[in-house]
């Protein structure tokens, strides 16, 4: 086990580049259109080819990252769900029938479930190439309930983080996307943003898997009571581990080693968003990397969206979670590529120029 006092968060260097930016730029605003007419697909174009680092970005081998995890929140009654449903979806996405799972083979993305501490044992299995891959990566069989304590210990979060690096590390390609799965886990989100925001909790805390008025009442009382269970727990690191899941935990490691990688990372809604804040907060560059999907419909999201100052792509009232918002926005990014590639310049097409 690894501890976090001992846990080096990997250094993400600063991937600003004027020159590149201004090369970009240029391409664009001499396509065959008006300047800027193309509005948030030309920003995204932009950001892809600083991520990567050249004026032809091609995104290539995408990969979807599900991590999946339960939490002993869940026993206090904030979800409308059992936790039995961490892992019955966790066998759904394996067998192809969870939105993401659609979505990924609809838009050629290469899916990987990982067991992050899922409370039931889930079972290896041999798949074939090209279906959803299962990785077993459990740290422990859910975490501790928060609301009166730690959910991790200092070494477990450690351990989660570090399955993330080395998750990613061990993937093709230069474009993840990020999905999660687990009961319970927009309490984790809510709790992380309240802590690492300074935000009441009243504003931050939603209707999750569809709680009524007097459910969404009672789990944030559940959530304050966490919060003062783990009130010493301040620093992003500490935070984590006293407030948030495995899954999370992974997905921080993962974001991490994507930024070192100079991936894309595609962020998907509120429990993803959450592991990149927690990221930024150790490395503040992961957030050049990162394109933000959508907008959930889950109370909070916006606020968190806003505490990294990001503009996401769609705002269509999702609150699905499983990267199902990352997947419906891939084709924007395949778009906004291929329109820096292979769009003709005025130049090149012999159209005339706006007149000054």
């Amino acid at each position: 086990m690894h501890s976090l006092a001992q846990f080096t968060v990997p250094a993400i260097a600063d991937i600003s580049d004027a020159p590149l930016t201004a090369r970009l730029q240029h391409l664009l605003d001499n396509k065959t259109k008006p300047l800027g007419s193309l509005g948030r697909l030309e920003s995204l174009a932009l950001r892809i080819g600083q991520v990567l680092g050249t004026e032809a970005p091609a995104l290539l081998q995408p990969q979807m990252l599900v991590c999946a995890g339960d939490h002993g929140l869940a026993a206090k009654g904030v979800s409308a769900f059992p936790s039995d449903v961490t892992w019955q979806m966790v066998e759904n996405f394996l067998a192809g029938g969870a939105a993401v799972s659609v979505l990924a083979r609809q838009h050629g993305l290469a899916l990987t479930v990982v067991d992050c501490g899922v409370a039931k044992p889930i079972a290896p299995r041999d798949t074939a190439p090209g279906a959803p891959q299962l990785l077993l990566r459990k740290v422990a069989p859910g975490t501790a309930d928060a609301s009166v304590g730690p959910a991790m210990t200092a070494e477990q979060c450690a351990q989660a983080i570090t399955n993330g690096i080395e998750v990613v590390r061990a993937l093709p390609g230069n474009a993840l996307l990020l999905g999660e799965m687990g009961i319970a886990n927009t309490s984790v989100a809510s709790l992380l943003l309240a802590r690492l925001a300074g935000l009441p909790l009243a504003d931050v805390t939603g209707a999750g898997t569809g709680l009524d008025a007097a459910g969404i009442e009672r789990k944030r009382a559940v959530l304050q009571q966490a919060l003062d269970a783990n009130a010493e727990a301040t620093t992003p690191l500490a935070t984590l581990a006293a407030l948030g899941g495995y899954e999370v935990a992974t997905l921080v490691g993962a974001v991490l080693q994507a930024a070192l990688e100079r991936r894309v990372i595609v962020v998907d809604g509120f429990i993803t968003s959450a592991a990149v804040l927690v990221a930024s907060r150790l490395q503040p560059a992961v957030l050049q990397r990162c394109v933000f999907a959508h907008r959930s419909g889950e109370r909070g999201h916006s606020l968190m969206l806003a505490q990294m100052q990001a503009e996401p792509l769609l705002d269509l009232g999702l609150r699905l979670g499983e990267g199902s918002g990352a997947a419906l926005a891939w084709p924007l990014l395949q778009s906004s590529c291929a329109v820096l590639a292979e769009m003709a310049s005025f130049e090149s097409a012999g159209v005339a120029t706006q007149t000054a």
